[in-house]
């Protein structure tokens, strides 16, 4: 069997109009703008209308994405949606973001690997076309986190946002596109980042709302270690099976949770700050959705040029990381 190289060939991205900033949290806990940008850099995050559910923005994503490729979404042949926030348990949100599309048929399912969520969606994606089975697949990250944050803890209300990014996948040119993927999980880290109520081990009662256990909960200290010592090394590695190096890259997509763990990344990977794209000082942390919005502001600064090398990295609640290398080829 031929395997086929496959590549982005549309990237879009979609954000809520509500802002919420740091002064308006000032007013909402005990915290200050100082804090909040001296600890995460983060100084605004974007916030989804009451009326606006993931599916919403995952699909103002998509049509975007859809756009810059050229395809129609009768043309799609797979609907990969990662998120932590889904719509609802079942159906899964791809399956609304199709119908929200006008389509019918097309296989569609959820991925849940929280902030690697869209890494993860990627690789899978991949295998579709690379093993011929598809030519289309599109990938979306998309969260609305807002409504899991605990509006009362300062520790992480201040830290998440919403929005949506999605990618297209196509065959492309052998030696471009997705050169290599890095993938992992530690469950035994799965208390440090949770939303501990509303599945199956612990169902929604009275008890679970009054102790607040449908709201997002994190042991900062231990993931912030983590993140530090995974991301670096997931970049490193997926670089290593792409058979490049740090020197090759032009660009690094970092998941966007906290600027000192970006930082720490990048010392570790040897490169300069310069080669990071930055925007979670105006979106937050927005999980799944973090790398492919970075990934579409970046495409529309019209700063990549063909060949250059990527790397997008992250971590996530699981816990979970992710990393792939691009050989850009739009």
């Amino acid at each position: 069997m031929e395997i086929r190289s496959v590549g982005i060939a549309g990237v879009g991205s979609y954000v809520p109009e509500r802002i919420l900033t740091n002064d308006e949290l000032e007013q909402m806990v005990d915290t200050s703008d100082e804090w909040i940008r001296t600890r995460t850099g983060i100084s605004t995050r974007h916030i989804a209308a009451e009326n606006q559910a993931t599916s919403d923005l995952a699909y103002e994503a998509a049509k975007i994405a859809l756009e810059d490729a050229g395809l129609k979404a009768e043309e799609l042949d797979l609907i990969i949606v990662a998120t932590s926030s889904p719509d609802m348990l079942f159906p899964a949100t791809s399956c609304i973001l199709q119908e929200k599309l006008g389509i019918k048929g097309k296989p569609s399912f959820d991925m849940e690997a929280a902030c690697s969520g869209f890494i993860y969606g990627l690789a899978v994606g991949a295998q579709f076309i690379a093993t011929g089975i598809y030519e289309n697949v599109l990938v979306v990250g998309a969260e609305t986190l807002s409504r899991l944050v605990d509006w009362e803890d300062r520790n992480t209300c201040v830290l998440f946002g919403d929005g949506a990014g999605a990618a297209v996948l196509r065959p492309v040119e052998k030696g471009k596109g997705l050169l290599s993927f890095y993938l992992g999980a530690d469950g035994g880290g799965g208390d440090l980042l949770k939303v501990a109520a509303g599945g199956a081990a612990l169902p929604a009662s009275c008890e679970t709302v009054e102790n607040r256990l449908h709201f997002i909960s994190m042991k900062g200290n231990e993931v912030y270690k983590f993140a530090v010592r995974v991301m670096g090394s997931a970049a490193v590695t997926a670089l290593e099976k792409a058979g490049l190096s740090k020197d090759d890259v032009s660009f690094v997509v970092p998941h966007q949770a906290n600027i000192r763990i970006v930082e720490a990344a990048m010392r570790r990977l040897g490169l300069p700050m310069e080669k990071a794209f930055i925007n979670l000082n105006k979106y937050g942390n927005m999980s799944s959705a973090s790398i492919p919005v970075a990934l579409d502001e970046l495409y529309r600064t019209q700063k990549l040029k063909e060949d250059d090398i990527l790397v997008l990295v992250g971590f996530g609640a699981g816990l979970t990381w992710g990393s792939a290398v691009i050989k850009w080829n739009k």
